[in-house]
């Protein structure tokens, strides 16, 4: 069994990362768990390079304080201003030994109404929150998920770009 750390302990992010893991490897099994890591970066990043930062950060930080884990895995969600529109994506880093993979996921346009709380500082899930009347949406559906009646929740948008971080993983061949 080869073991994951993730660094949130959010449980859409352990599952997401798990879920990956088991997609790109069928044949093997693994173990994920969450560890409470800073980002170093902004609680809502405001940009692409800050987001990416932050997933960077999260794993450099989660292999300092569990340095026996077989995977590292940090996800970060930002936005960025693009044309006018508010987008909400994340970064996902993947790291054993010296390999680094990275995966983003795609990026999808907020409504004003939450950009408008994002743009005064407010976290997204947050926002999401306040517009929808809901509770921690970010350990559920998330954005995504809300905007999208579950036909993408969070979980799901996750797992793609983890097992786009993947690649170099899957293919030891290559140079990456």
């Amino acid at each position: 069994m080869k073991h994951i750390i993730v660094a949130s302990t959010n449980p859409v992010k352990i599952t997401a990362a798990r879920l990956g893991f088991l997609q790109m490897f069928p044949d093997e099994t693994f173990a994920a768990r969450g560890v409470s890591v800073p980002s170093g970066v902004s609680h809502q990043p405001m940009t692409d390079e800050e987001t990416l930062e932050g997933a960077l950060i999260r794993t450099r930080n989660a292999q300092q304080a569990n340095p026996d884990a077989d995977y590292y895995v940090g996800i970060e969600g930002g936005v960025e201003e693009k044309h006018g529109e508010l987008l909400a994506f994340a970064w996902i880093v993947v790291q054993a030994g010296d390999q680094t993979g990275l995966g983003r996921t795609g990026a999808f346009v907020l409504p004003r109404e939450i950009a408008a709380l994002v743009r005064q500082g407010v976290e997204l899930g947050e926002a999401d929150d306040r517009v929808f009347g809901r509770s921690n949406s970010k350990q559920q559906n998330g954005a995504v998920g809300i905007l999208t009646g579950d036909v993408i929740d969070r979980t799901t948008y996750y797992v793609h770009a983890v097992a786009l971080a993947l690649i170099p993983f899957k293919n030891p061949q290559l140079s990456f």
